[in-house]
Parts: structure tokens; sequence; C-alpha cells
């Protein structure tokens, strides 16, 4: 799990309360280890995010390093591949097995023959930093690619959104012992949290959600995903190709993304606080 992924490191505070002479004596070389115990620094320990290197390969092709959390990896090379458009349906993935590496891992994709061509034209070379949705793009048509229009689905009350918010933090355990991981979750109609996924990328987490919705046959009709991130065009792809129809940020949307989810049919809300929503995209979706 996720929330497993972290270290404890040696850290050393400084305390914005003395006064910068004295800092200044008891740090006096700016790299330099401070003297164990001298004012105003005081050595701890801080738990922090794990990120690995993650080679994702396909029928023995490679195709991207991801820098990402070493959890969930399953679901995310299900996740990713079905978000990338590599695959159609879960289904098509035939193993996923991961082999350590000296520097890594590696997801190594078993995908029917069928396959091979959509794969090598799309294949990347490049590595994504942490997520990075468009490293290793070769084009603009390849990097900005048209997604179809999400179902129509059932409405969503606000007060549901507003149920979800208040249960996102108790969510992402990672992000509450590190400060560091994005988190993507899945709620039902009513609010309810069903499946949670932390990453330190936002995509990442996305995609581990995406693919853990895939592999429990997860309807997308059933409910809508909240993010802890911003809401960026790639979101919105990813989203709309999992076919889910109301993708929430807690954070700002950027254009492109409006226009995506627009021409997708999908709701976009963002800004998403305790008694406040603003919905950029499809509102008919949305209750109040």
């Amino acid at each position: 799990m996720a929330g497993d992924c972290a270290r404890e490191l040696a850290v050393w505070r400084w305390s914005a309360a003395v006064s910068p002479g004295a800092a200044s004596e008891a740090f006096p070389a700016l790299f330099g280890r401070p003297e164990r115990g001298a004012a105003p620094w005081q050595e701890g320990a801080d738990a922090v995010a794990e990120e690995a290197a993650v080679a994702l390969s396909y029928n023995g092709i490679s195709h991207v390093v991801m820098m990402m959390t070493p959890a969930d990896l399953e679901d995310f090379a299900v996740g990713f591949s079905l978000s990338e458009g590599i695959v159609a349906a879960a289904s098509e993935i035939r193993d996923v097995e991961l082999i350590p590496r000296e520097r890594g891992l590696e997801l190594a994709v078993t995908l029917p023959p069928e396959r091979e061509h959509a794969l090598k034209s799309m294949r990347r070379n490049l590595t994504g930093r942490t997520g990075c949705g468009l490293c290793g793009a070769e084009s603009l048509e390849q990097a900005i690619r048209p997604v179809d229009r999400v179902a129509a689905g059932p409405r969503v009350e606000a007060a549901a959104v507003e149920r979800a918010l208040a249960l996102l933090s108790a969510s992402q355990p990672l992000a509450e012992r590190t400060g560091g991981a994005h988190g993507a979750a899945w709620f039902g109609l009513d609010g309810r949290l069903l499946i949670a996924r932390e990453d330190v990328g936002r995509h990442n987490a996305l995609d581990k959600l995406i693919g853990a919705l895939a592999r429990g046959a997860v309807p997308a009709a059933g409910g809508f995903v909240l993010v802890s991130s911003r809401a960026s065009f790639e979101m919105v792809t990813k989203a709309a190709r999992a076919g889910v129809g109301m993708l929430v940020a807690v954070s700002a949307p950027t254009s492109l993304a409006v226009r995506l989810a627009e021409e997708a049919g999908l709701t976009l809300v963002a800004f998403a606080r305790p008694g406040r929503l603003s919905v950029y995209s499809a509102p008919e979706r949305l209750v109040c």
C-alpha cells in the first residue's frame, strides 16, 4: 500500500524565533552540517515519501520510465495502458509482471499481437518526470489527442461532493505522513469513499485509480473522481478515456482542461471546498 512507502530520514529544523545572528553563529557554513544541539537548529526525523524509477515495457518493448511511488503498480500498469489508449479494455492485458532491476523496477506487460502495431506507433523513449503526462510525445498530434464523449449518466448532488471532500484526507495516509503525495479517489453517487490511490505524481495517482476501477469491473456511471491536485488537460483526458462522467479537483483547472472537458461532455469541478464548488463544464450533471 502507498501508505507504507515512506522512510524516516534525519532532518535539521530551524526556528524563526531565533535572530539571524544567532542562526549564522550556529550554522556558519551554508552547506555544512550544524553542530549537534546548537541553537537554533534541532535534529529530528521526518517521514519522506519514497520515489522510484519504474520502467513500463510492452511485449519486451521499452515504452516509458516513470518516477513514482512503488505501490499499487499493477493498478498503474492497467490504468496507464487504458488512459494512454494502448488498450481499449483491461481484458486485453494478458499479464503484468513486476521485475526488480538494479536501479528501479520494471513492469513487463504482455499484450495480444494485434495491439503491437498501435503500440509501436505510440512508443515513447523519454523519462516521465514524476508522472509527467507528455514526456516522450513526439508531435502535437500525439500529445493532444481527441477523446470520445463520455456517456450520459446519473446526476450527482452537491451534498455528495461535500461528503467526499470531508473524507479525502482520510483516504491519503501517505500524504498525511509525508505531505508529499497526491491522491485520487472514487466516490459513490452518495459521496461514500470506495477506492483511493496515492502517488508522488498526480497523473500516476489517477492512473492507479483507473486501473483499480478497471480491474474491479467498477462501472464508471456509479460515481465520480476526486483528486487532491489541479485539473490539467492530461487529468481530464485520462478521466474521459476511463468513461468517468465527473472529475472534481481541489485546486485550479487549466484552460485546455476546460475545453477538453466541454468537448468530452465531462463535468469538471475545481476549487472544490466545503460550501463552494466551481463548475466549468457540463453543469447539468451536478444537482445543487
